[in-house]
């Protein structure tokens, strides 16, 4: 857990940046909840080595050193994590590790590094072997000279992101788990500057390439789906409420690279989620799975120590969904009552199997679930629910139903709908007759919706239902409908908009092969068996990459010379990255 400044800032950071943040962490009590790590991405360096081959900071950028930021991070209590490059140079264009292992891994263990991340830019390819074959030899050559430092640091691998979706990509995660303690496996997430639905879509993106990883995953061997964008512009509440808190149920590292000196209160509260935190660090160290999915959602589970699980109920369409599963597909063989606390909301409740919530957009219903803890006093879990029941004789009907999930039955109910100025709701507000446990109560309730304007409306209608228990007393639930009009404007110069970026207005990239040559001649596989892994047991799948291949084709980084940094920024972030696919789940 912890910040790298690499999303928001990219090659705009400087020691200042770096610790202006450190301190935020502090000040907000994130650092108290975990989040320690504060790590430099790329472009923190001088363009060349010094005369001895050591690297140097910037000194524009880092006047005083590294070893001075390091030594004032640890003086907060914070640990110290860099970046570099297992090729001959990073992504940036700076100085690789390539070649010069021990000396960077003994001079990061002297400016008292804690975490190193090696990224996989410019390895080329020695005559006679796979790609994968290069990246094990310089990644494993990392991790015993990080071994050999004579300091403790955590090694984050990038090799299985430079693979993702080709044959070789599990095995290239197997033996990243032999030599490191995480390993990003994909792409990139968003740039701090981009749009909000650009962010939104990367954040499925990763979600969708990790969540089926978990048979990859071990405690203390971590899948990385990269940062955490809260507190970043352009994101809904709900939809970095989700990115949180997918992220924890699949146990992944927790890193924000964002302002942090600049949180809102909404992005404090998400990162700083303590019950959230709890599920992603749970001692099991598992990470979650995909036990049920359909149109626009999916439930994942995850199991806790001492029993309980976590249960997700991901809603990722473009309208509000009740999404229903059970205790039992959930992952609790038994059982007829259970405990359900909401850890964000924090409300309490009891079921007798069913858990199900209306989930607006993009949003994520999150549950801690307990079969064994008294559900005494506790109010039933209940669920709103919308259907269309439209006609052309009678348009822009909704049924309403209110569903009793628990094992006490509720009285007094009232159902009221509230809608945006200019709509008409009929009725208002209505009465719905006594629920006894399992059953559902039924509204019909019409809509009116104001004249619409010209383009695509989206609007968000809720219903609530209030009602009493004999024993926890007063309870409520919502329930919210979306609602999509689209317009056609009356002609093509009134739907223009020239306020974007064009593609036209995007650095062009060149395309060209890796090098398939090199003057470090190594024997496949290594003398003897790979290395250990870093205070775990081995693994009991094997390392070897499959027999020799043509080398890939893939969009270089920028080199010096070439065009800004911010360039280079664009590359990293956007060059691999397709449309979202569905996760891949077993």
């Amino acid at each position: 857990m912890g910040w790298n400044d690499w999303s928001y800032y990219q090659c705009g950071e400087n020691e200042q940046i770096v610790l202006a943040n450190a301190r935020a962490l502090v000040s907000s009590g994130l650092a108290a909840k975990g989040y320690r790590t504060v790590t430099i991405d790329d472009c923190w360096m001088a363009p060349s080595r010094d005369a001895a081959g050591n690297l140097v900071a910037d000194p524009a950028k880092f006047p005083d050193g590294m070893a001075y930021v390091g030594a004032q991070l640890h003086k907060m209590g914070l640990k110290f994590g860099i970046y570099e490059d297992a090729g001959t140079q990073t992504c940036g264009g700076f100085p690789g590790s390539m070649d010069h292992w021990q000396q960077d891994a003994d001079l990061f263990a002297k400016w008292g590094v804690d975490y190193v991340k090696l990224d996989g830019c410019n390895v080329p390819t020695p005559s006679g072997e796979t790609d994968e074959q290069a990246y094990y030899a310089t990644y494993s050559a990392m991790s015993q000279a990080l071994l050999h430092s004579g300091r403790k640091m955590v090694f984050s691998i990038s090799a299985p992101a430079y693979f993702e979706g080709e044959p070789a990509w599990d095995s290239v995660i197997t033996w990243s788990a032999q030599l490191g303690n995480l390993w990003r496996e994909g792409d990139d997430i968003a740039l701090g500057q981009e749009s909000g639905d650009a962010k939104w879509s990367s954040i499925l993106d990763n979600y969708g390439y990790n969540v089926g990883l978990a048979g990859l995953q071990r405690p203390g061997r971590w899948n990385d789906p990269d940062f955490l964008l809260a507190g970043d512009s352009g994101l809904t509440q709900d939809e970095l409420q989700s990115q949180v808190s997918l992220w924890a149920m699949m146990a992944a590292p927790m890193i924000s690279s964002t302002d942090l000196t600049k949180l809102s209160p909404g992005a404090l509260a998400a990162l700083g989620n303590k019950d959230i935190i709890a599920v992603d660090q749970d001692r099991l160290g598992v990470q979650g799975r995909i036990v049920q999915q359909g149109s626009g959602y999916a439930v994942l589970s995850k199991p806790l120590a001492g029993g309980d699980r976590a249960v997700a109920l991901f809603n990722s369409s473009d309208s509000a969904q009740t999404v229903t599963t059970t205790a039992r597909k959930a992952g609790f063989a038994k059982g007829t009552s259970f405990r359900l606390e909401n850890l964000v909301s924090k409300a309490v409740t009891q079921t007798t199997g069913t858990i199900a919530a209306d989930v607006p957009p993009h949003a994520t219903v999150i549950y801690r679930v307990s079969a064994d803890g008294s559900v005494r006093g506790l109010q039933p879990a209940t669920a709103l629910s919308w259907q269309n029941i439209s006609t052309a004789a009678q348009p822009d009907r909704y049924l309403v139903a209110l569903s009793d999930h628990g094992s006490t039955g509720i009285t007094g109910v009232r159902l009221s709908v509230a809608a945006p100025k200019g709509w008409k709701v009929t009725p208002a507000s209505t009465r719905l007759a006594d629920l006894r446990p399992g059953a559902t109560g039924y509204a019909v309730v019409s809509l009116e919706a104001p004249k619409a304007v010209p383009g695509t409306t989206v609007t968000a209608i809720t219903a609530t239902a209030g009602y009493r228990t004999a024993s926890a007393g007063a309870g409520r639930v919502s329930g919210q409908q979306t609602i999509t009009s689209v317009v056609p404007y009356p002609t093509l110069a009134a739907a223009f908009n020239n306020v974007g970026v064009t593609s036209e207005s995007a650095p062009a990239r060149a395309t060209s092969t890796r090098p398939a040559t090199a003057t470090r001649p190594r024997p496949w596989p290594p003398p003897g068996s790979p290395p250990a892994p870093r205070s775990a047991p081995t693994a009991s799948a094997s390392a070897g990459p499959p027999p020799p291949r043509a080398p890939r084709t893939m969009s270089p980084p920028p080199v010096r010379g070439s065009p800004s940094a911010a360039a280079a920024a664009v590359w990293r972030s956007s060059a691999r990255r397709p449309a979202p696919s569905p996760p891949r789940s077993w």
